[in-house]
């Protein structure tokens, strides 16, 4: 946004020709300018160069004066009064503006300058009574009433100064329009613009529900119905925007690395959470379901392969007695402050031993392979806010507290529709927070959303598997999935789902829960599990293709596995998603678990057999994907050790694929160019072997002999 206004305004000064298109085009700017992209509550306006033409910054007023009276039309859940007068204000204004422009008359330079000033102002004002009826932003606006009632007392001061020094006399204007703009000027120079009361008491009731969480106390319904009939917020979907643009102001304020006012936010957040689940009963279908179309279900999230000491990427991930993983140099420093309790469940440690997660150690690699982050540098990421394990503030740790029971309560003795909208709001909540995951999954919420999935509704089976999905990202929601039987179900839900979203989700549940190791060996042994992943990547859509694609490379951690997947016929399918897709996170992912099916014979000739060598040597040259370069690198290395003189005369035919081995030595990284020396070696003895026993078939009496 402020590269725009820079441009903006170098755009406006350089040009100093009055009689230019570009001083013309000005209005059009200002009106295509796009008033959401900036931070709320800021106002950055562009100043008119000093060469302007009159008639150009003379239109621009009336269009800014004319948009500004528009918003007498929409809605002020607060600062109505002030509003209302500075409409009036700015309307008189706008009559003098346009009747000006009517008579075509001509304006001193000095009145220019007014003008200028008035139309600096103007757009500040404009860009409050955006912020003050900006969707989502109602509760925001009435806690910030005071901040934003002394913006409209300073944008009206100058409003008034810059009419007290206009040379008004010399403007020849009818003159009961000219006694209206002096009446404006004395007014606006006096007017109080003062906290409307009402404003300040609905902001007092809210701190008061915000303290009574943080006591522990439920407030009264009563008081949150107050709160939310003042605001206007009457519907389900309302209220749901209101929690969006909080925690998009929490975003906002992260990553300007200005945290100061996130404790506030995230109580606001609280707040808003427990009354869209508990005071609105009915969803806003219409709404709900765009959110939910939009829900994009990703297997490999980072939130997942943050140490929960440092909230960052692990590098080295080790496994502490009581089955926690954080990364070792975390651990390493609890540990030698001399504490004995796990950070994260809070039980005593038996043993100091740190055991290697080589499986997760392999999951993050491939992250930040596939998202081009580099790994050893992936601690110096910085970590979200709202993906900590931590609540936001007290306050906002009390109401999901008080949230996740209620809700828990309405998925065993609500009503069909209770339930369904309680399994949607679990799916809201669980989305990314770890914090109200470990309060839902605390609650038992579990058992009952397994126990959704075999309701004939399409709706509520979508919102219990996602909902299942979220909390399957816990440690303590992967237990309690297994341990209440939920294998079967999800499994049931892979295989016959009323919906291929559902089946999808389900194939992400069997990816988290295959992180677990004694988990990947009990997926393994179901018999429907790996074909029922297969039958996905038929019928699934790219998303659908994707999580059982995953799914499939987690089941591949447990060797055992290897041989399910391959009678399961996979890697056709596998093979037709590289010939055919155009999805480069998918196309990945299938080299993935190519690559990995590759290691054993088995798997080899499988591939092998499938004629796929120029393919895989294709994508090497043409992916931009490191992770992609260096599963086809491994796929072919791999091939030619397990499968035989065969695969190493096929690609030793391929003169490009010397070439795209050698880039990769120095665009790769160490592992990956460990690799292509490994493959160029092979090819250039293969090289040299044939070309020894070619010359020795033209010597009478030398016998050659076969490496191979």
């Amino acid at each position: 946004m402020l590269n725009k206004n820079r441009e903006t305004s170098m755009f406006l000064k350089t040009e100093q020709n009055q009689s230019s298109p570009v001083f013309h085009s000005q209005i059009a700017m200002i009106q295509s300018f796009n008033w959401n992209d900036r931070r709320v509550l800021k106002f950055p306006a562009v100043h008119p160069c000093e060469g302007i033409s009159p008639e150009t910054l003379l239109s621009s007023l009336v269009t800014l004066s004319s948009s500004i009276c528009n918003y007498q039309s929409k809605f002020f859940a607060t600062q109505r009064p002030n509003a209302r007068e500075t409409i009036r204000e700015i309307g008189i204004l706008r009559m003098f503006f346009e009747e000006i422009q009517d008579r075509g008359l001509t304006l001193s330079y000095s009145i220019v300058l007014c003008f200028s000033e008035l139309h600096v102002t103007f757009q500040k004002i404009q860009f409050l009574f955006e912020d003050c009826t900006r969707e989502g932003a109602r509760l925001w606006m009435l806690m910030k009433s005071e901040f934003v009632t002394t913006q409209f007392r300073v944008l009206i001061r100058e409003v008034a100064t810059a009419l007290d020094v206009m040379p008004l006399h010399v403007i020849d204007v009818d003159g009961e329009v000219k006694e209206l703009v002096e009446l404006v000027a004395k007014q606006a120079s006096k007017a109080k613009f003062e906290l409307d009361p009402d404003d300040e008491q609905g902001a007092r009731l809210v701190l008061s529900i915000l303290n009574q969480f943080e006591k522990g106390v439920e407030p009264e319904f009563q008081a949150i119905n107050q709160v939310l009939d003042y605001l206007g917020i009457k519907r389900w979907s309302v209220c749901n925007n209101e929690v969006k643009f909080l925690e998009e102001q929490i975003g906002f304020q992260c990553s300007d690395s200005n945290e100061k006012e996130v404790p506030f936010l995230g109580s606001l957040v609280g707040f808003m959470n427990y009354c869209r689940a508990v005071v609105f009963e009915e969803l806003d279908y219409r709404n709900a379901n765009q959110m939910v179309n939009s829900e994009t279900i990703s297997c490999l999230n980072p939130e997942d392969f943050r140490c929960p000491i440092s909230l960052e990427l692990m590098i080295d991930p080790v496994t502490v007695s009581t089955g926690q993983t954080y990364d070792r140099c975390s651990i390493q420093k609890w540990l030698k402050a001399g504490n004995m309790l796990c950070p994260k469940t809070g039980k005593r440690l038996t043993n100091t031993e740190l055991v290697p997660n080589i499986s997760l150690q392999k999951l993050i690699q491939q992250f930040c392979n596939d998202k081009g982050i580099s790994f050893a540098k992936s601690r110096s990421q910085s970590h979200d806010i709202t993906r900590t394990i931590a609540p936001a503030s007290p306050v906002a740790a009390e109401a999901i507290r008080f949230l996740s029971k209620f809700l828990a309560r309405k998925l065993v003795f609500g009503t069909t529709e209770q339930k369904n909208k309680a399994a949607y709001e679990i799916r809201l909540l669980a989305k990314s927070n770890i914090f109200n995951r470990s309060c839902l999954i605390e609650a038992c919420t579990i058992p009952s959303l397994l126990n959704l999935l075999s309701l004939n509704s399409m709706s509520t089976q979508e919102n219990a598997i996602s909902a299942l999905l979220k909390l399957s990202k816990h440690t303590i929601g992967k237990r309690e999935i297994i341990e209440n039987g939920g294998l079967r179900q999800i499994l049931e839900v892979l295989k016959k789902g009323l919906s291929l979203e559902a089946k999808q989700t389900a194939a992400a549940i069997l990816f988290y829960l295959s992180s677990v190791k004694e988990y990947r060996k009990l997926i393994g042994e179901a018999p429907e599990a790996i074909p029922g992943l297969v039958e996905l990547i038929k019928e699934g859509t790219s998303c659908g293709k994707k999580n059982a694609v995953v799914a499939i490379f987690a089941l591949l951690l447990s060797p055992k596995n290897s041989k399910r997947v391959l009678e399961a016929g996979t890697v056709p399918l596998l093979i037709d998603i590289l010939a055919s897709s155009d999805k480069a996170e998918l196309v990945t992912d299938t080299l993935a678990v190519l690559a990995s099916l590759a290691e054993n014979a088995e798997g080899a000739v499988a591939i092998l057999q499938t004629s796929s060598l120029p393919l895989i040597t294709k994508i090497l040259q043409c992916s931009t994907s490191k992770a992609g370069k260096e599963y086809c690198i491994s796929t072919l290395l791999s091939l030619c050790t397990n499968g035989g003189v065969e695969a190493v005369a096929v690609l030793a035919k391929d003169p490009s694929l010397m070439a795209s081995l050698y880039a990769n030595l120095t665009d790769g990284n160490s592992h990956s160019s460990k690799k292509a020396r490994s493959l160029m070696k092979i090819l250039h003895n293969f090289h040299e072997t044939s070309t020894s026993e070619l010359m020795a078939s033209a010597v009478p009496h030398e016998r050659s002999v076969h490496v191979w």
